[in-house]
């Protein structure tokens, strides 16, 4: 079974992230849905990884986390040849980095990028794919790449912030609201790793990640599509500055308490409460980052 080395990672990283213990069910679209990804490439990976002996398979009931994935992450990776995600990965920043500092233009050539990084054929296409996916880069008609003009300055992310700020606090307002339990409690395990030392350890994308999984699930509890395609769309896009403020870890802690007191509050069925605090939550994250543009503009 040919799978995804990059969902394989991902699917590998939420396992870990949420603390899932042997047993665990994993449903394909729960998975789906939080990688932002179709069924069919999770179904792929689902079966590879129980061919590996990672997963058990029960029939009519789907996957579930086996004992094989007690083992170190780093053992793991070997076994499933995923050695060269943290490669890929810092490939990814650098190109981000080099379009941030102005060092590649706004249109670019497969060869000039190839050349640039010494990229095989198939990691070119692997990287590029990626940037597409996210919003940041399209293929132009007949040859060539352009990146896009939006969110290459520090200004572009406090933009998509106030987005947020208008978007996010309303959403928990909506009529029927209503986040799982499941749900919530997976949100609140990802805070608990971070305080516990996630915080140290975990990489920028896990980071980001974590950050937009806590914040698209609970505009989706509004069951408002309108708001839950508008906050997909723009943390799609976000990435590409946001894990620049990731280097000033020392407000993490205090975030990770403001999204624990606001699931604590969403449990209670507090939604007024809620709603206030994600707005001074999202309003003081908007005033932090306004005070570090320079390190986000920095060339």
């Amino acid at each position: 079974m040919s799978a995804d080395k990059t969902i394989v990672a991902q699917v590998l990283a939420l396992i870990r992230q949420d603390k899932l213990p042997p047993g665990a069910h994993l449903p394909a679209q729960m998975l789906a849905d939080r990688l932002r990804v179709s069924r069919s490439p999770i179904n792929e990976v689902l079966i590879h990884l129980h061919e590996q002996g990672l997963l058990q398979r029960e029939r009519n009931r789907g996957f579930f986390v086996g004992e094989g994935l007690q083992a170190p992450a780093e053992e793991v990776n070997r076994r499933l040849g995923l050695e060269g995600q943290d490669a890929a990965t810092r490939l990814y920043f650098q190109v981000a980095e080099d379009r941030l500092k102005g060092e590649l233009p706004e249109e670019v050539t497969e060869v000039l990028l190839k050349t640039r990084y010494g990229l095989t054929p198939a990691q070119l296409q692997a990287l590029l794919g990626r940037i597409a996916k996210e919003g940041w880069i399209e293929k132009k008609p007949g040859y060539g790449w352009a990146f896009s003009t939006m969110l290459t300055t520090p200004d572009s992310l406090l933009q998509s912030y106030r987005l947020r700020l208008a978007l996010e606090p309303a959403a928990l307002l909506e009529p029927g609201y209503q986040l799982d339990p499941q749900v919530l409690a997976r949100c609140r395990a990802a805070e608990v790793h971070l305080l516990e030392g996630g915080i140290e350890t975990d990489t920028a994308d896990q980071l980001h990640d974590r950050g937009v999984h806590f914040h698209e699930s609970l505009v989706a509890a509004s069951g408002n599509a309108f708001f839950i395609d508008t906050i997909r769309r723009v943390n799609r896009v976000r990435r590409l500055l946001s894990y620049r403020s990731m280097q000033d870890r020392q407000r993490y802690p205090e975030h990770c308490r403001q999204h624990l007191h606001l699931l604590d509050l969403l449990e209670q069925g507090r939604h007024a409460d809620a709603a206030a605090t994600m707005r001074e939550h999202l309003g003081a994250t908007l005033a932090n980052l306004a005070k570090i543009s320079d390190l986000l503009g920095r060339a």
